[in-house]
């Protein structure tokens, strides 16, 4: 099961067994970050896309993610696969991907969740559900009959992998482990204990 030397191959093909399982939304991932002052915080994003450069979502740039990301880029992901029982934990750094990757990616939004993306102010508090749909209204006022662009604090972020470990349930709790570190520009496997 393990036998590949190459992380984002095995990844790939544990993210393809996750897609035909009855999951709502295998791209679910938990998202961890560390605020200026060192307190953790996660919440669940969704994968958008992933390559060798690493694993790649959105999010308003002033969210409390946002934010934190930006103070201290190192970030931690964990996706579990209940169907499979199968988990795959990621660490590393953080990069903003290019406005031009934004952009793409934003166009291929519907329409709602553009739109959505301009009236939300993430993470700030907000007085009551009014508030927010007037906000929506007047943006689809502002873009009535027009492509809604990207907001200017709107972007993604992709996690640059620094450590990858699969984990895969066996019984007894005597599961399997394998851990891909980066050193040196590549990638060394090791077994870990359950």
């Amino acid at each position: 099961m393990f036998e590949t030397s190459d992380p984002i191959q095995l990844f790939s093909e544990w993210f393809d067994e996750a897609k035909k399982t009855t999951l709502p939304e295998p791209t679910a991932m938990l998202l961890a970050t560390v605020s200026p002052d060192g307190k953790p915080s996660t919440r669940v994003v969704l994968l958008k896309r992933f390559d060798d450069r690493g694993f790649v979502f959105y999010t308003n740039l002033q969210s409390q993610k946002g934010r934190e990301l930006q103070a201290n880029p190192n970030a931690a992901l964990c996706f579990y696969w209940p169907p499979l029982a199968k988990q795959v934990r990621v660490e590393g750094t953080v990069q903003k991907v290019s406005d031009e990757e934004a952009d793409a990616y934003f166009s291929t939004r519907p329409r709602g969740a553009q739109i959505g993306a301009w009236a939300s102010n993430q993470s700030a508090e907000l007085a009551n559900r009014g508030e927010l749909e007037g906000r929506v209204k007047e943006f689809e006022e502002k873009f009535a009959g027009k492509d809604v662009p990207r907001p200017p604090f709107w972007s993604g972020f992709c996690v640059l992998p620094e450590r990858i470990e699969f984990w895969q349930s066996r019984q007894d709790r005597l599961h399997d482990r394998v851990v891909y570190v980066k050193e040196g520009g590549k990638w060394v496997k090791s077994l870990l204990y359950p």
